[in-house]
């Protein structure tokens, strides 16, 4: 195992990541290199570099997936890393493989692990031969709906047709009806060809009410691998995570024990190196399953790092410069409950449709157990470009139930204007009885969440929200109270908000 001098790093991402990755740098004494398109050109993550390079224009393919910008600016810079947060080209094996060709440290796993897990087929193959228990499915991508019939007759519906190389719900179909199956094979080919530029399918048995708990894992280049337990990630929407917390309310400690020694095997499995995290699909009897690798930070990391008091990212780069791990597991503690909700700009009440625009006000909520990762400020925009979440907000506390009272006080704290966000919704999920309860599974968004749900305002209720807003935006430097009054009136901002009404509830 060779020692790699890391002085300075370039951060290939933007948004809260980047700004994430960067105060550990600084942290750590090290020199900071951002990237941007024209759109994020005064984003914070810009600012709070020792220095940016501009890498195209605002479109991801012409930007942050341009490989040959981002390694320029590499050169460019004189930094010696390269740290792709996650999304973007984090899981790329193609540019993990040319990082290290240019004589770059690439802040992740090696391409061959990258590519192994990161084909879904390949990844079940692994694993089994691991030793791992996976979701009953095809060993190889399906292409035709004979294919698919004949593992429904085998195994029974419902089935789920996955993208083989893709995640985040991309590719993804459900099938409960044999008449389903041929229309659904075909959405699924053709979102996975838009989304990964590879349309290959598999099929695995659908669970029904399954929970889904990750278990991030750590690797050094000496074939030490450790787990830092597991992350809740139940509450999603269209297979997207909107709210994870540890610990999960089923664990115990023998499943824990053997969910983790499972995780650590998984990544044996692909000699994998540096942090990532092992997705488990838990059923009503407590019976695990492999589900997927995802060879990157999480975006969900900061639960693990409330819980064990370790910083990830720190750890990343100690990893990436050859340094064994400094623990072992028998080292590793975890204390109190954190729960993390994805501030995200979306239109709850209009189907979640994605709001953007401009944020004139944004005041995060503050006190003792709460973080706030963000990758922008109040003036910043949110744009048609890029993923809309705002912000992580991420709370701890020494029990569960403290940890729920803490992160509704948050969430209720929280002010952003000028664009619609998700606050409503995850105000929501942290009163119904059944999540405070820990009675969840995959399918409780779906399930209980409906926009009736959520509380109503009278016509003078709106007008008093709609001065606040005028009044806000002057503060915040905006041009006119009357314009502030009008825009507030005619687009609902504070309405979806609702600020000031959930103060009020109980």
């Amino acid at each position: 195992m060779s020692r790699r001098t890391i002085r300075k790093i370039l951060i290939a991402n933007r948004g809260e990541i980047a700004v994430r990755i960067l105060r550990t740098c600084k942290e750590l004494g090290l020199r900071t290199v951002a990237v941007y398109s024209d759109a994020d050109r005064t984003m914070p993550h810009v600012l709070m570099a020792d220095e940016a390079h501009r890498i195209g224009p605002p479109p991801s393919r012409e930007s942050y997936l341009s490989m040959d910008m981002i390694i320029d600016a590499a050169h460019k810079s004189g930094a010696d890393a390269i740290h792709p947060g996650y999304g973007f080209l984090s899981e790329n094996a193609d540019f993990s493989r040319r990082v290290a060709d240019a004589g770059l440290v690439f802040i992740g796993p090696r391409a061959q692990s990258i590519r192994a897990m990161g084909d879904k087929t390949e990844a079940r193959r692994l694993v089994r031969a691991a030793g791992v228990s996976t979701v009953p499915g095809t060993s190889d991508p399906v292409a035709a709906e004979k294919d698919c019939r004949a593992f429904c007759e085998t195994y029974g519906l419902p089935v789920l047709l996955k993208a083989a190389a893709g995640g985040g719900g991309k590719g993804m179909r459900v099938v409960r009806g044999m008449q389903e199956l041929g229309s659904s094979l075909r959405a699924a080919q053709s979102e996975a060809l838009s989304a990964f530029g590879d349309g290959r399918v598999y099929v695995e048995k659908y669970l029904e009410s399954p929970r889904h708990i990750e278990f991030q894992v750590l690797a050094d280049e000496l074939g030490n691998v450790v787990h830092l337990g597991e992350r809740e990630c139940s509450i999603q929407r269209r297979h997207q995570k909107v709210i994870e917390e540890s610990p999960s309310v089923v664990m115990t400690e023998e499943l824990r024990a053997a969910m983790g020694k499972t995780a650590v095997m998984a990544a044996k499995a692909c000699s994998y190196v540096n942090a990532g995290t092992i997705e488990f699909l838990v059923d009503q009897q407590k019976n695990f399953y492999f589900l997927e690798m995802n060879t990157r930070l999480q975006v969900e990391h900061p639960v693990t790092e409330l819980r064990t008091g370790l910083d990830l990212v720190a750890l990343q780069i100690r990893i990436a410069r050859g340094e064994p791990l400094p623990f072992r597991q028998e080292d590793v503690r975890f204390q109190g409950h954190a729960i993390e909700c994805r501030i995200c700009a979306e239109d709850v009440e209009n189907n979640f449709f994605p709001s953007t625009g401009k944020i004139v006000h944004l005041r995060p909520p503050q006190g003792p157990g709460i973080r706030d990762d963000r990758g922008v400020e109040a003036g910043g925009e949110i744009s048609v470009y890029y993923d809309p979440l705002i912000a992580k907000l991420i709370v701890w506390a020494s029990t569960r139930q403290e940890a729920l009272s803490r992160m509704k006080r948050a969430l209720q704290e929280y002010e952003i204007l000028g664009v619609k966000t998700n606050i409503p919704l995850c105000l929501f999920v942290m009163r119904h009885k059944e999540f405070v309860s820990g009675k969840f599974d995959t399918h409780f968004i779906p399930e209980y969440f409906d926009k009736s749900h959520l509380p109503s305002f009278t016509e003078e209720q709106q007008r008093a929200i709609a001065l606040v807003c005028a009044v806000m935006e002057r503060e915040d430097g905006s041009d006119s109270p009357a314009r502030g009054v009008a825009a507030a009136a005619s687009d609902g901002a504070w309405k979806s908000q609702r600020v000031l009404s959930l103060r009020s509830s109980p």
